[in-house]
């Protein structure tokens, strides 16, 4: 599994408030409100975005309320992947269980920079900067985690398994 796409770039705790914020939360068609995805923190998001980007922050993506709908705006927005140094864990969990990938990895969160055109192999956990020619090495995702990616979500993937 591999994700290529083009970074934007953002900074430590960006949380679920800005991911999404509170005051649309009463909309209920998810793709009328990933419209409103990081407008808080950039305006341009939305409008940018392209299928298979990649989001990289520093610490503490995600954290702030619980609502599952953080990662799934993003996952809507076309977003391939997440790359932290680190996440909130509800983030983090919310994340592998609507099935948008994410990544610890400090070295390329410190690298990367906005605009880079980045690769992702979750099979190895290696993250490669294309623009700059350099690499990182993240931890792969286990077995049972690239399982419910491929689904597209937890649900999905207890769904395959018959479950």
């Amino acid at each position: 599994m591999n994700a290529k796409g083009r970074v934007f770039k953002y900074g430590d705790n960006v949380d679920t408030d800005v991911i999404i914020p509170a005051r649309y939360l009463n909309i209920a068609d998810t793709k009328e409100l990933s419209t409103h995805a990081m407008e808080d923190i950039d305006t341009e998001f939305v409008k940018k975005v392209q299928p298979g980007d990649v989001i990289v922050a520093t610490r503490n993506f995600g954290c702030g309320s619980s609502r599952e709908h953080a990662p799934l705006v993003l996952k809507e927005n076309g977003v391939s992947c997440v790359i932290a140094s680190s996440f909130a864990r509800i983030f983090y969990r919310n994340a592998i269980n609507i099935g948008l990938p994410i990544l610890e990895c400090e070295a390329a969160a410190n690298g990367i920079d906005a605009g880079d055109e980045v690769e992702v192999d979750f099979d190895t956990g290696i993250i490669t900067n294309v623009t700059k020619g350099e690499t990182y090495q993240a931890a792969a995702f286990p077995p049972f985690i690239q399982n419910i990616i491929r689904a597209g979500g937890l649900l999905k993937s207890l769904k395959e398994r018959g479950e």
